[in-house]
């Protein structure tokens, strides 16, 4: 009794350490600190040592002005993202829950020590309160319960493809800053080409594999090209749902003259949907 009465006196002991209790009734602790009166969760250990540690570790990072990233270890108690969250509120004065660094005219969001996205400071707020995850080379967030990729915030289409639909100017494919993204084809189905020395933009359509629609020399043609391909797909009883177009700029009338005269490949002009039996 008395070594369990000095066990529970121990643990009390430990500053910035609180003990819990998982549902299957065991222990685990709990390390949180206050900094500028802001309490700050540091994370969950499975001792109360570990726990006052890392409460240590996050006074000595908020307190010492002479640690930075580059001191991170893989034996710290901390997760690399709890420290680019209080190296930022230290230096910065401004606590988010995403692993930000807020820089002159832009600021990083760490995904690991080696791993950095660069982004304007006018989409500070966004990421600050949205998580980003990486599958390959996609980025996304949740957002109202979807997983939605972040380069359609810049304008780039889910399907978008670097290099042909869109290309990072500084060859930097981690720098989202606006002045870094050339957006190449607007519109769905439209890529820009070169052909015999000059561009134009080719038109093409996903039914089982890729139909060409036209080859046109304007970017509003070719979108409107694409939509009045829809249209003809549909009067044949596709059924496959497509995204038109939405084209800025122009007015109804100008619209319908462009779609009068934009001409259509007959290959699908003449196309005859399979018939299921």
């Amino acid at each position: 009794m008395k070594n369990t009465l000095t066990t529970m006196q121990d643990k009390l002991h430990y500053d910035g350490v609180y003990e819990a209790t998982k549902k299957d009734g065991s222990l685990y602790y709990r390390a949180s600190l206050t900094y500028k009166s802001k309490h700050i969760s540091l994370g969950s250990y499975s001792t109360p040592t570990d726990a006052h540690n890392a409460y240590m570790e996050g006074l000595q990072l908020l307190n010492d002005p002479s640690l930075s990233l580059i001191d991170f270890r893989e034996d710290c108690l901390l997760m690399f993202e709890k420290w680019v969250i209080l190296l930022n509120f230290r230096n910065n004065g401004i606590y988010f829950g995403t692993p930000i660094y807020v820089g002159q005219k832009m600021f990083y969001y760490y995904l690991s020590p080696t791993h950095v996205l660069k982004f304007d400071l006018d989409d500070l707020f966004y990421f600050a309160s949205h998580k980003i995850m990486c599958r390959g080379n996609h980025y996304f967030v949740a957002d109202y319960g979807m997983q939605v990729n972040i380069a359609s915030r810049f304008g780039i289409k889910n399907y978008a493809v670097p290099g042909r639909d869109f290309r990072f100017l500084n060859q930097d494919p981690t720098d989202f800053r606006r002045e870094n993204l050339e957006i190449l084809n607007t519109y769905h189905g439209v890529t820009l080409e070169q052909k015999k020395g000059r561009y134009i933009y080719t038109v093409r359509i996903h039914l089982k594999g890729n139909y060409l629609v036209g080859r046109y020399e304007q970017e509003w043609h070719a979108a409107i090209a694409y939509n009045k391909a829809i249209d003809i797909l549909k009067r044949k009883g596709v059924t496959k749902s497509f995204t038109p177009n939405y084209i800025e700029g122009i007015s109804p009338r100008e619209y319908a003259e462009i779609y009068t005269q934009v001409k259509i490949s007959s290959k699908l002009t003449e196309y005859i949907p399979e018939v299921i039996n």
